[in-house]
């Protein structure tokens, strides 16, 4: 039996109670009603919030998500790089860790999830989402670079960046200085909240549960031992962490192309299987994504299922990715800006897309019985399976490996922001790294849902603070972008 069994359940039901507040409000809903009165969806207002920035920053920038596209390969391809730039790691660096904190669970559970709830047409919604999101990315980890600081005199290279940066600056700039550390303050408390949770111990549990269910399930070796799961995989973890940006930055650049590759290649292989069906399931996807024949509550189920998937996915308008994209080597804060917004592109519209392909060609989705609990990863597993027998236990491996680089990620994104609140301490941050890998052991070894319900709120209200610094900055972000271009075509 695990250490941590027995005590689980009592934390989980006391902290039941703030789970659910918490969510209450970060997750509140508003009805859409028909004509009848009758209500057709619930529509959670933090994804309008999302969604509402993304279209913004698309027009706003007029479709810089689009026009810069190639320039932003060009410049992750080290076209323009200088060795003597102002940073710690690479652009490619920077876009490979901020890829392997959102390339996670929730491009093989969430997606499994949102075409069989929503419908295979919630694949369209879900790339136009990604889409219209690289803006918001843009925006976001450009900030990051240009309101970036060297806060620590005893290592001077060190650098620290992100929303609690420009929030605290953009607000002082105009004269309100109390409210700008108001929030920052929030962004940072519920960063490092979701941190721990959200980025850590569910991605530590699903992990271990995927383990468990390729190597027997509850005849497995390690199904009463999370503890040891968590062990190893704390000690995988602390080994990268304790390096601190550069040898995540290492890791992750190695790391993200290998497992976005096999994964890929997985799907590739049983697309072509069943290649026969694959322009049926087009016909399907298309239809769904604009049919009304299953009544207007299911056609804006699809469209939102599409849409929440993409946002709560590449996690663009949180702001985590910009903490890591402020320590790029770069002497212009737009081209880094123009690098991240490659990231929701990779993460939604390419491997999100594959992973709803998979599910769709092999008409998995459709053998769900209405009302049954959908669970995503196993449901992947059973797409994946029904190409190739054993592609179940590449599953597992991607899994594993996607959790590993979100936990390694997140862990930068909780240190910066602990930081950020605590000051440039070397004691405190090795403390804040010890007691994270303590969380991966507690995390494979219970099922404490109430608390990554709570922590899952927290990342999502990171968008709050997070954007309302976008829209204050959102001029001086298209005049230096304005500057930026002109420069490029000037040389």
């Amino acid at each position: 039996m695990s250490y941590f069994q027995g005590i689980d359940k009592v934390i989980d039901e006391a902290f039941q109670p703030i789970a659910e507040m918490a969510s209450g409000i970060v997750f509140y809903s508003v009805p859409l009603m028909d004509g009848a009165g009758d209500v057709l969806i619930e529509v959670k207002l933090i994804l309008i919030w999302l969604v509402a920035a993304a279209l913004f920053f698309t027009f706003y920038l007029n479709f810089i998500n689009l026009r810069y596209f190639k320039l932003a390969i060009d410049i992750v391809r080290g076209k323009f790089s200088k060795q003597s730039d102002d940073g710690q790691v690479s652009s490619f660096q920077a876009l490979a860790a901020s890829l392997s904190g959102t390339v996670g669970l929730g491009n093989i559970a969430g997606v499994a999830v949102a075409v069989s709830v929503g419908g295979p047409g919630a694949m369209v919604w879900m790339i136009l989402m990604g889409l219209f999101g690289m803006s918001t990315k843009f925006a976001e980890a450009a900030l990051g670079v240009k309101y970036r600081h060297h806060p620590d005199p005893d290592n001077p290279e060190s650098i620290s960046g992100g929303p609690m940066y420009y929030l605290r600056d953009a607000f002082a700039n105009r004269n309100m200085p109390r409210l700008g550390a108001v929030f920052a303050a929030m962004f940072a408390v519920c960063c490092i909240g979701g941190a721990v949770g959200g980025g850590n111990m569910f991605q530590a549990n699903q992990a271990y549960q995927q383990v468990v269910n390729v190597t027997g399930g509850a005849e497995s070796f390690f199904a009463d031992k999370g503890w040891l799961f968590g062990v190893g995989l704390s000690i995988l973890v602390g080994v990268v962490i304790l390096g601190g940006i550069q040898s995540i930055g290492n890791v992750a650049s190695r790391l993200v192309p290998v497992m976005g590759a096999v994964y890929m290649l997985a799907g590739f292989t049983v697309l072509i299987i069943f290649y026969e069906s694959i322009p049926s399931a087009l016909t399907t996807i298309w239809d769904s994504a604009f049919s009304m024949q299953a009544g207007l509550g299911a056609f804006l189920g699809g469209i939102l299922n599409g849409v929440q998937r993409a946002a709560f996915s590449n996690e663009a308008g949180l702001g985590s990715a910009a903490i890591v994209h402020s320590t790029a080597k770069t002497d212009n804060h737009i081209s880094q800006g123009l690098v991240a917004m490659l990231g929701p592109f990779i993460d939604t519209v390419v491997i999100c897309t594959m992973t709803a392909l998979v599910i769709t060609v092999t008409g998995v989705y459709a053998t769900i019985p209405d009302g049954v609990d959908v669970q995503g990863v196993s449901l992947t597993s059973e797409a994946f399976g029904a190409g190739v027998s054993w592609f179940p236990y590449v599953l597992a491996l991607t899994v594993f490996l996607f959790a590993y680089s979100t936990i390694i990620t997140w862990s930068y994104y909780g240190e910066k922001a602990f930081t950020f609140l605590c000051g440039e301490n070397r004691i405190l941050r090795y403390a804040y790294k010890t007691l994270f890998c303590l969380f991966i052991i507690i995390g494979s070894s219970t099922e404490l849902s109430s608390i990554i319900s709570f922590t899952d709120a927290m990342i999502l209200s990171l968008g709050i603070p997070n954007i309302v610094g976008l829209y204050m900055l959102a001029p001086e972000l298209k005049a230096d972008l304005k500057d930026y271009i002109a420069k490029m075509k000037g040389q």
